[in-house]
């Protein structure tokens, strides 16, 4: 089994997209095992992103990932589940997704693109331990 984590950010939320985004993994086969409605504040954006610390953007994405609530999930299914969501999320600019995927079919800007998936097995690791520290510690045990 895999696991990884999944974000529908916040214009997931706003614009009443959560149910979509879930059931479209879901019937995947893919299985839901935490979840967490959170506004994700600047000290947990920083841990989240990171790799982006210092970038010209970074600013940008916290006031955007921040700006209202982000449902943050545990999704588990096969092996490489993460690089399975990935696929199904398409591919980061909503322009290049092709039709079929969640920003294909649903997202328009590059910069609200409705989902967040961990984009390798160690980055999944990590991120789960960023929003469910409980996960990794009972994993690990």
């Amino acid at each position: 089994m895999g696991r990884t984590l999944v974000i529908a950010k916040p214009d997931a939320v706003e614009r009443g997209l959560v149910g979509e985004i879930v059931s479209r993994l879901e019937r995947r086969g893919l299985n839901m095992v935490a979840a967490r409605l959170t506004v994700i504040d600047e000290e947990l954006a920083s841990r989240h992103y990171a790799e982006h610390v210092g970038k010209s953007f970074y600013p940008e994405l916290v006031a955007f990932i921040g700006r209202s609530p982000s449902l943050v999930m545990v999704i588990e299914g096969p092996e490489e589940t993460w690089r399975l969501v990935r696929t199904m999320m398409g591919a980061t600019n909503p322009r290049d997704a092709a039709p079929g995927t969640i920003r294909g079919d649903l997202a328009t800007e590059v910069t609200e693109n409705l989902v967040h998936g961990s984009d390798s097995e160690e980055s999944a690791v990590r991120e789960i331990g960023v929003f469910f520290p409980e996960l990794v510690a009972r994993t690990a045990s």
